[in-house]
């Protein structure tokens, strides 16, 4: 197979600088860390552009829990979402240019949907 140590040895070489680049390229792409006190795992994603894509969290076991938030290229928040166990629980937060909408969820499935607009009066602060 080879035919000296040298050829070996450059072999074994380019296999670590290629498993290296793969991994240096996955730890450009997202950030896990475990949270010793609440037992969950920590996950930031990131758009190609460097710019968090979704943060959120992890039980040990690989299901979603409590509070997920997206984000588009440009660092704008785009959903807000909540899970329980790995279900969809909670109110819902969609943002697409002007509108927002609000999606309830009950059992881990949609139980009402609302919808505003920046023509819609949501509240006043005096």
């Amino acid at each position: 197979m080879f035919k000296t140590h040298n050829e070996m040895k450059t072999s074994v070489l380019y296999v670590f600088a290629f498993l290296m680049t793969v991994v240096s390229f996955a730890q450009d792409k997202r950030e896990l860390k475990l949270n010793k006190d609440t037992q969950l795992i920590e996950a930031t994603y990131y758009h190609d552009n460097g710019v968090v894509s979704q943060t959120g969290t992890y039980t040990l076991d690989g299901k979603l829990q409590g509070e997920w938030k997206r984000y588009d290229n440009e660092g704008n928040k785009i959903v807000s979402a909540e899970y329980h166990n790995g279900a969809k629980v909670g109110k819902w937060f969609y943002w697409t240019n002007d509108v927002l909408r609000e999606v309830d969820y009950s059992n881990n499935a949609i139980a009402s949907v609302s919808e505003w607009t920046n023509k819609t009066k949501l509240a006043v602060n005096n």
